[in-house]
């Protein structure tokens, strides 16, 4: 049984999985950029998230009628469950070898799969990354941003996450516009949390953990449309709930938490800095939009944010990034009032508050 189930995961080279919720003003823009690529064996994997909208009657239309409509197959939720679940979802039902993911209201080059297949196969990566272009559309303006790897390759055990580590920005956080070997989700078990916020930052945070062989292309092969009302946006608020920062620091408190694997890596101090410093990061945007979070958050609450899973002797031990992982440290114990003083202070000359 196993191995029959096995063989009805394979007959495809790719899938590009995407979750859909609500997008029919840009259905016909995404359907339109994937089923132009000019590689053939993909399978186009659509989650319905349950929406409201007529975003799936679109999406069976072009099951009907293009070309390539055979290879269109919509699994749907019992209902809107997030995309945290929607891409699992997406990972168990999986007939290709590689999996790519898409956000519904983006679009990609239509030589993206191609190009990036052929790089994993040239060098049996497991990840294959492209480069891509964020496009603001806000208040009828636009704003193009390229976002660009250097062409690298790597091929050694903790090179790729060393990397990734060095610095803040060192790669993207979301998920989409990379092709992973369905492999590295089946073998390691991996799953994104389901929450609606930071759950890309979560899995890509530790991603590159799992992984040996990576390759980045200096290719813009993805249009990632930043708009009123996606989710990864938070232009011009008035109102903020409060659990939905909660969400963020539980997932993050799942991060911090989620460190034996990796605790003897040569990597680990600077994974560890890179993750108290996004925690910090979601300090100063509570203090930042404290007058629009509803029930507001107190001192203490904000001091637990900074909560280190680590003890000091630990901290005193790394010989990488020293300095900043004590600092972020010892926000997480002093005293509440004190703590969100001296964050206020450094949010404040970093300009993120």
């Amino acid at each position: 049984m196993f191995f029959f189930a096995y063989l009805c995961h394979v007959e495809y080279d790719i899938t590009i999985g995407i979750p859909v919720y609500n997008i029919e003003n840009y259905v016909h823009r995404l359907m339109d950029s994937v089923l132009t690529q000019s590689y053939q064996s993909i399978e186009f994997l659509i989650l319905d998230d349950c929406g409201t909208d007529s975003s799936i009657a679109v999406i069976r239309e072009y099951q009907h009628t293009h070309p390539r409509g055979k290879d269109i197959r919509i699994v749907s939720q019992p209902y809107n469950m997030g995309i945290g679940a929607a891409r699992n979802r997406i990972v168990d039902e999986a007939r290709g070898r590689y999996l790519y993911f898409m956000d519904g209201d983006d679009v990609i080059a239509p030589h993206t799969i191609e190009l990036l297949y052929k790089h994993a196969c040239r060098y049996q990566a497991e990840l294959v990354y492209g480069s891509y272009k964020r496009v603001e559309e806000f208040e009828d303006k636009q704003k193009q941003i390229p976002c660009q790897y250097p062409a690298m390759k790597f091929f050694e055990k903790d090179e790729f996450a060393t990397y990734v580590y060095r610095q803040y920005d060192g790669i993207q956080a979301m998920i989409w516009n990379i092709l992973i070997d369905i492999n590295v989700y089946r073998k390691n078990n991996l799953r994104h949390l389901p929450v609606s916020y930071w759950e890309d930052f979560v899995f890509t945070m530790d991603l590159p953990t799992y992984v040996t062989r990576v390759v980045l292309l200096p290719d813009i092969t993805y249009t990632y449309i930043c708009r009123y009302g996606s989710l990864s946006n938070f232009q011009k608020r008035s109102y903020i709930e409060k659990r939905e920062i909660e969400s963020t620091i539980g997932a993050m408190r799942f991060l911090k938490n989620n460190t034996s694997r990796i605790r003897l890596r040569p990597y680990f101090p600077l994974r560890m800095c890179k993750v108290m410093t996004s925690c910090f990061y979601i300090v100063c945007n509570i203090l930042h939009n404290k007058e629009i979070i509803t029930p507001p958050f107190n001192h203490r609450e904000i001091r637990e944010a900074m909560h280190s899973p680590l003890a000091l002797n630990e901290v005193l031990s790394f010989r990488q990034a020293l300095a900043p992982n004590l600092m972020l440290y010892i926000f997480g114990i002093l005293p509440p009032a004190l703590s969100v003083w001296l964050m206020t202070m450094l949010g404040k000359r970093k300009g993120l508050i």
